[in-house]
């Protein structure tokens, strides 16, 4: 019996055959591989649900390529995913933010179509307090020729994305995607480990007033982030001020939860680190992506994240998301508009 017979919205591997003709990458391939990435989530959601009984919880000892202490969850769902996508076939790169170096499978050498980066654990530092946590991943297709996957492959400016989006793991486990159509998003059925589409066609609400941003950084940001945090704090009525403040120190729960009810997320550059924190790979491209597509806007300061191709794996990036009124509210103080 299908779920359509027992009154339930469709299943996300129903939605995406449905929707094939809709998108460039129409092929049952393309499907294979989103529903690749969807079984990741789910084991993974099931992984954290059983954190403290199977030892999921803590950190492994290392050290990763970002400066960061790798927890376990991380560790796991990294290979998870290494694993999945490989065994597809349809996929020549892989890139990780828990990875030096990209994985170039050897069953999609000569045949992978797709090149795929991701964030395997988005807010790794929230899971031993069991708050919300993520995963994130963006599709490119392939350039390089058959047989000559490299780097080059990852490298690509965040509008050749065929695909993005991210599974929030919270109160439910939630798969939300883009394929350049608008944003869906599922919520899994833990009873029949099915996705059912909840919140087709996602947009950002038109008017919000809440900020995401860790504030306790601001004594070392730059003088427009300083100006822009004081200027959405002051008491003006009119406006809408002050703004509230939202901060869940995951970026796919703060994004989430403005897409649903507004605002924005900034992770600014500072004094130190005037790049920022975030990799424009693993959590900026996509998550622009899946912003633009819900009529919001992502830039870097000056400008859109989308725009901008990365020179390194791991580079990094100052980051604002959200409504478009308030992304470019934040252009404004960086003499953008």
């Amino acid at each position: 019996m299908n779920s359509n017979t027992q009154g339930l919205p469709p299943t996300l591997s129903r939605f995406i055959r449905s929707r094939q003709s809709e998108y460039p990458e129409a092929t049952g391939d393309f499907t294979s591989l989103l529903s690749a990435i969807a079984l990741g989530g789910k084991l993974i959601s099931r992984q954290i649900n059983l954190a403290g009984l199977v030892e999921a919880t803590g950190y492994t000892g290392r050290v990763n390529v970002q400066g960061e202490e790798v927890a376990k969850l991380d560790d796991w769902s990294n290979e998870l995913f290494i694993d999945l996508l490989s065994e597809t076939g349809l996929v020549c790169a892989i890139g990780s933010e828990e990875l030096d170096r990209p994985v170039f499978p050897e069953s999609g050498a000569e045949s992978g179509k797709y090149v795929v980066s991701y964030d395997p654990v988005d807010g790794s530092s929230n899971i031993d307090v069991a708050a919300p946590i993520g995963t994130i991943f963006s599709i490119y297709p392939r350039k390089s020729p058959s047989g000559e996957c490299s780097d080059a492959d990852l490298l690509q400016p965040g509008r050749n994305q065929v695909a993005a989006g991210y599974i929030l793991y919270g109160s439910s486990t939630i798969f939300c995607y883009t394929t350049g159509q608008g944003v869906h998003a599922f919520t899994l059925d833990q009873t029949m480990g099915e996705y059912h589409l909840t919140t087709p066609d996602l947009k950002f609400p038109e008017k919000s007033n809440v900020y995401s941003t860790n504030e306790g950084n601001s004594g070392t940001w730059l003088m427009p982030d300083r100006q822009w945090v004081n200027y959405v704090k002051e008491n003006d009525p009119d406006t809408g001020r002050p703004y509230s403040a939202r901060y869940i120190g995951a970026l796919v729960a703060d994004f989430h939860r403005i897409l649903l009810k507004g605002g924005i997320f900034a992770y600014p550059g500072n004094t130190t680190n005037p790049e920022g924190k975030l990799r424009m790979l693993y959590e900026c491209a996509p998550m622009a992506f899946v912003a633009e597509q819900a009529g919001g806007a992502a830039t870097n300061g000056t400008t859109p994240i989308l725009d901008l191709t990365p020179t390194g794996l791991h580079q990094r990036s100052p980051f604002y998301i959200g409504s478009k009124r308030e992304v470019d509210l934040v252009g404004a103080f960086h003499g953008t508009t």
